[in-house]
């Protein structure tokens, strides 16, 4: 070895010496590489775009870790990464002017294409039009073949007669019998001159009818001068009525002024009379008549028929809706009527309500702003038709809402439709009670209190109008056998003594055939007790003793015994009763007892 090497190696650096620190920091790094390029799923072909983000974030790693070389190992990054930047940029400009480049080379090959096609498309129109004048030249030729031969066979037709032809209304039996043919013939002679006849009473030549348009404008300007003048004459005899009304008045006036003290002048007496309004009879008759002979309303008829015109030109184009409010609308309501109802039934149109109902739902909804209520049968028909169409809401509202005339007949179809349909029946028995009530039919509003469970309200309406018999009670009960209100009934209510006798009522339930409903009683009474029982006796005023010996054999003979023994013994008990004659099932009972 030379003593320059010896001089090399002297000076030669050592390698340095890695702390256990280090060598950690770089085996986690060499791992987060790894498991990251297996996340990312990089093959050994290598993505540039996910290894430059991996590395770049152990790089970052490094720079924290060693924190001495911090800046000048920032600094290169900065530096690589936007040489890698301007590397893309380049890259992408690339791709975009290589695609930019694709389309410029294709566009002469585009062209010549669409020339081609041009002159492809130019040569087939010429063969379809000359196709086209072809068949059009034919079919012309057809067409004056066919006129041709058309009028040569109804030239041959008119000459020649077939008498083989089969006659038009005959059998071939009737056209080979001479008096079905002498029959027919003679139909036929009647015929033409019925057609004769027609011609000259229905039918006139043509060249009459410019004659007899100007005649129809002569007779039009005829009839409006003399309409004009007939308004004019109006005119003038409204005004003298109304001066010589008004003169009447005047003098009417003065002579009760005369009459009076005359204590106040003339023109103060007239102004006391306007405001305190002391008219004579006859001169409010006077007034009337002059509001009535108002001038303005000369026209009023015209203005009706026109209104009416209006109407059957919108229910003539099939508008119902708007031909229904012009109804509803209508002024002096002549078309609210029942004639302007039927001519609404004209069946369902598809796809749109019924034109009768919308009649009436516009005839409803203007009751208030008209002078009279619907009247009753429109309005059970109205009630009727929403029903049918399943529009209880309608009704619903009709009836609370509105000015309408209502019937017995009307709550019945309510409550009827209220039996057919038991999820709304609760709510038509409430618009039945209220027809009911307006039509003054008190039982039967309570009976529909009754159907709906209001049981105290039932209480409340009897004791409110008081003018409910014993039959109508007993009706009353027999149409609704609720316990409850039979109760409420036989006992006492708010200080009121009680409208019916429990006794006549289990017997008469038991008279006709309403067992069941007797046994419910007697079964409350039993268990109400002996006190209760002696309660109701002294209560009540209808029953007589009888009645309670009968209802002690019922009770007897339906096995309360009990209840049966406790009638007897409170009726020997009361005044006045010493001996009650028992007949065989109230001997049994004693003697069991």
């Amino acid at each position: 070895m030379s003593v320059q090497e010896i001089e090399i190696n002297k000076h030669a650096v050592l390698p340095p010496i890695i702390s256990n620190y280090d060598k950690e920091f770089l085996e986690r790094m060499q791992r987060y590489i790894i498991i990251e390029a297996e996340k990312v799923g990089c093959t050994d072909e290598r993505l540039a775009d996910e290894y430059f983000i991996i590395y770049r974030n152990v790089f970052d790693k490094i720079i924290e870790h060693v924190s001495a070389y911090k800046t000048i190992l920032t600094s290169i990054k900065q530096e690589y990464d936007s040489f890698i930047e301007t590397i893309k940029e380049g890259q992408r400009n690339a791709f975009y002017l290589h695609g930019k480049l694709k389309v410029l080379s294709a566009e002469p090959t585009t062209l010549v294409y669409h020339r081609k096609r041009v002159v492809q498309l130019e040569t087939k129109i010429r063969v379809i039009e000359a196709n086209s004048s072809m068949i059009q030249m034919q079919l012309e030729k057809l067409r004056e073949v066919k006129t041709k031969s058309s009028a040569k066979e109804i030239k041959c037709l008119r000459d020649a007669i077939n008498p083989s032809r089969h006659i038009p209304g005959m059998t071939m039996e009737e056209s080979v019998n001479l008096d079905s043919l002498n029959e027919y013939f003679v139909r036929l002679e009647k015929k033409y001159e019925e057609i004769k006849q027609h011609m000259k009473a229905k039918y006139i030549p043509q060249s009459r009818k410019t004659d007899l348009d100007e005649e129809e404008i002569r007779a039009l300007q005829r009839r409006d001068i003399a309409e004009a003048l007939n308004n004019e004459l109006r005119f003038r005899d409204y005004f003298y009525l109304y001066s010589h009304r008004k003169t009447e008045m005047v003098l009417s006036a003065f002579s009760t002024w005369i009459d009076s003290d005359m204590s106040i002048s003339f023109q103060d007496y007239v102004l006391q009379i306007n405001k305190t309004q002391r008219i004579l009879p006859d001169d409010q008759t006077l007034v009337e008549e002059l509001l009535e002979e108002d001038p303005s309303k000369a026209k009023e008829a015209e203005v009706l028929l026109d209104y009416i015109e209006r109407f059957n030109e919108l229910f003539a184009n099939g508008e119902y809706e708007s031909a229904a409010v012009f109804a509803g609308n209508s002024p002096r309501g002549i078309l609210r009527n029942l004639e302007t109802m039927k001519k609404f039934k004209v069946g369902k149109v598809k796809g749109k309500t019924l034109p009768l109902l919308l009649f009436f739902e516009a005839l409803f909804n203007t009751s208030r702003a008209a002078k009279k209520p619907v009247n009753a049968y429109l309005t059970l028909e109205g009630i009727k038709c929403g029903l049918s169409e399943k529009r209880l809401d309608l009704v619903v509202h009709w009836i609370t809402r509105q000015r309408l005339t209502f019937s017995e007949v009307a709550g019945n179809v309510i409550c009827h439709y209220g039996e057919q349909n038991s999820y709304c029946k609760s709510k038509c028995l409430a618009l039945a009670q209220i027809i009911y009530n307006e039509c003054g039919l008190h039982k039967k509003a309570v009976l529909c209190l009754c159907k709906q469970g209001q049981i105290y309200g039932a209480m409340e309406y009897m004791l409110q109008f008081k003018d409910f018999s014993n039959d109508d009670l007993m009706d009353i009960i027999e149409e609704c056998p609720v316990v409850e209100f039979i109760n409420c009934l036989t006992h006492k209510w708010k200080g009121q003594s009680p409208l019916l006798s429990s006794c006549l009522v289990v017997l008469h339930f038991f008279s006709i055939g309403m067992k069941e409903t007797g046994l419910s009683l007697l079964q409350e009474l039993d268990k109400n007790g002996r006190e209760t029982t002696e309660q109701l006796m002294i209560n009540d005023p209808f029953s007589a003793l009888e009645d309670w010996q009968e209802l002690a054999d019922v009770c007897f003979q339906n096995d309360f015994c009990r209840l049966s023994s406790d009638i007897i013994s409170i009726l020997r008990s009361q005044e006045g009763v010493s001996e009650i004659p028992l007949d065989e099932f109230n001997l049994m009972e004693h003697v069991f007892w």
